[in-house]
């Protein structure tokens, strides 16, 4: 199971950092990652980091914004967010891929969270 946590209302230009942990399995066997549903959008890749934590990859909206980390001996994943814009508004989902793949693609998620929600004000 994957816990969200950290969401909350920040105003334009503020930060917030999500985390991610697991309570049954250890998140080392995984590439991680983030994806997230605005108000009346689809749910999109944000980003994801590999077994390793060694590469990162991010969606052209956030990157340079949006930094992701790991830490596998607290089980624990991370999106720190930085210069948050109201259009970052949305519910935050932690994922996990399918067996040798990263969760960049829908098809290629093993689990999710319940998500966090996530709102910028302007």
């Amino acid at each position: 199971q994957l816990v969200e946590s950290g969401g909350g209302l920040v105003q334009a230009g503020g930060s917030l950092r999500l985390s991610c942990a697991a309570s049954a399995r250890p998140l080392s066997r995984y590439a991680m990652g983030w994806f997230r549903q605005a108000p009346g959008k689809e749910r999109e890749f944000v980003a994801d980091i590999s077994w390793s934590g060694g590469t990162t990859y991010y969606a052209d909206s956030v990157k340079g914004r949006f930094t992701i980390a790991r830490n596998d001996t607290k089980n624990t994943m991370y999106l720190q967010m930085n210069s948050l814009k109201p259009e970052d508004t949305a519910v935050y989902y932690c994922t996990a891929g399918r067996s040798g793949l990263f969760p960049r693609r829908i098809a290629d998620i093993d689990s999710w969270g319940k998500g966090t929600l996530v709102t910028v004000s302007s």
